[in-house]
This record gives structure tokens, sequence and C-alpha cells, in this order.
């Protein structure tokens, strides 16, 4: 299934793709279910949800139109956002940087959360604003302690992640979470595809583009720590509840390392795209 989170700011209401017309809104289907994607991942009603749409009909009540309709991020109310940092080969290679021995864990903060076609804005403080695509994973039931062998039951599905990047602020700071988290610096989306959809998230393509401008282009097998060491690692220390968010890392090629140095202006319109995920698109705002 595809999990959207349609409506908006503030207002997001939790849905499921029909197509690419029609969505099915979840709450209008089932008025007692709860009102958010990471409450209904909390409440365990994740197969109520799949059998409302196995059983839905083109003309019930709660299928809305998506012509239109503001895709906000899938979980909007996500407790933490938990990013991996240098973990793919190729983007080591580039820094010239060893390959971590353990996942090099940041946070981003969750203001920083918006969905797809929301603009990414420039803030004035910040001149060299940088992007990097990733691949999310959200969780779906409360782990803590959990083996990278029974990580796959805790995951709820993947999706797109923009992890914009304020450069300036993060390499003055000599640390990452205030670049990371300006407003709007952590879209994502357009929707959630749940894992049951994806047979292997380490074998898919993935790119950034800037208007026409190929940024990045690589595939999730770069990855050096995968989706259930991940897991494995994260809960060893603090617990992930349902709805959180862990963005995996970025491959090579982001605006920073290139020769000249590539940032974002307003006017452009960044792309993510990874297989079978879709793709997340965001304009620049000054």
């Amino acid at each position: 299934m595809r999990l959207a989170s349609l409506g908006a700011i503030g207002a997001e209401r939790p849905c499921v793709l029909l197509d690419d017309a029609y969505a099915l809104d979840v709450g209008r289907a089932d008025s007692t279910l709860p009102r958010s994607w990471r409450s209904i991942f909390a409440a365990d009603c994740l197969d109520v949800v799949s059998s409302l749409v196995a059983h839905v009909r083109p003309n019930h009540a709660a299928v809305r139109a998506l012509a239109g309709e503001r895709f906000g991020p899938p979980i909007p109310d996500a407790s933490k956002i938990v990013c991996i940092g240098l973990n793919y080969a190729d983007h080591a290679a580039e820094q010239n940087k060893p390959l971590p021995e353990t996942p090099l864990l940041f946070a981003k903060a969750t203001t920083a959360l918006a969905g797809h076609g929301d603009p990414i804005v420039l803030p004035p403080i910040e001149p060299r604003v940088d992007i990097e695509a990733e691949l999310a994973f959200v969780i779906g039931r409360t782990a803590r302690h959990v083996r990278a062998a029974d990580a796959d039951a805790y995951i709820a599905g993947y999706m797109c992640f923009n992890d914009v990047s304020g450069r300036m602020a993060q390499f003055d700071d000599k640390q990452w979470f205030r670049g990371k988290s300006f407003d709007g610096f952590a879209p994502c989306g357009p929707w959630l595809v749940t894992r049951d959809e994806i047979a292997d998230p380490h074998e898919l393509a993935i790119q950034s583009t800037v208007d026409d401008f190929v940024l990045q282009r690589s595939n999730t097998n770069q990855l050096v720590h995968r989706v259930p060491q991940l897991v494995e690692y994260i809960t060893r220390s603090m617990t992930l509840l349902p709805g959180d968010i862990v963005a995996t890392g970025t491959p090579a090629g982001v605006g920073v390392f290139r020769n000249p140095p590539r940032f974002l202006s307003a006017g452009q319109v960044v792309t993510v795209t990874i297989e079978l995920l879709g793709s997340l698109r965001n304009p620049v705002t000054a």
C-alpha cells in the first residue's frame, strides 16, 4: 500500500492511494480508527486499513480525488528523525574518508518536516543550502534492543527523504543539528510504501536532480550499514517509537563536494527519486 497524509499543514488525514487519481480517507472509512498513521501503527491497526482498502467501492463516500490535494509528510507527527552520516561507500570515497566501522547518528528537528510540493525556503542567514537524496524507513512498532535478524518486523515502510542541509551552519558549528534542522529542511514522501511492497530495500536506484541537472545517481546497494543493522544499532541506545523516521544516508554527488560547489537558488525545483518509491519534488524559494 501507499500511505499518504493529505491536507493542509496541521490538518493532514491518513489516506491510502487506490491508484494515481484517488485515495481512501481512512478515518472516514472507519471512524473508530486513530487519526494519524503514527497512531494507527501504535494501535497495530494496519491490517484493518488493508481490509478496508481491499473491500472499498469506487463510489464510497470516503474515496477522494487526489487532484489539488496537498501531500504532507507521511508522518507529520513523528516523535524523532534519526539520520545516518557517511553511510554510502561512494559518498565516503568522494570525501576521501574511510568507511565508518559503526553507524554515525545525528538528528533533525521534527519541525523541519515538509511534504511533497512544499517549498524549501532559503534562510537569509544560510547562503550554502545543499540537498541529499536518501532512503528513509518508518518504524511501525515500538523497538528497543531489536536484533538485526528481527528488524523487518518493526518497519512499517519506506519513502523518499531529502536531507536538506545548510552547509555554512553545519561546518561553522562543527556538528550537524542546526544546519540540518532549519524549518522545511526535511521534505519526505510523497507517500510511504509498506514494507511488503519492497522485496529488497538495498537494491533500489536513487537519484536527485536540481531542475534538469542530475546531482546524484547511485543505488542503495552502496549502503555501508544496511537497514537491519541500523535498527539493531539505534535501538541499543534509544527506543524507536511507531512513526519514527530513520534516514539512511546519502550517495555521492552532493553539491558541497563538487568543483565548483553547487548550492540551491530560488526558482529551482529539487526532485528525489527512488525506484519503487516514487518522486519527491519541492520548489526552492527565497
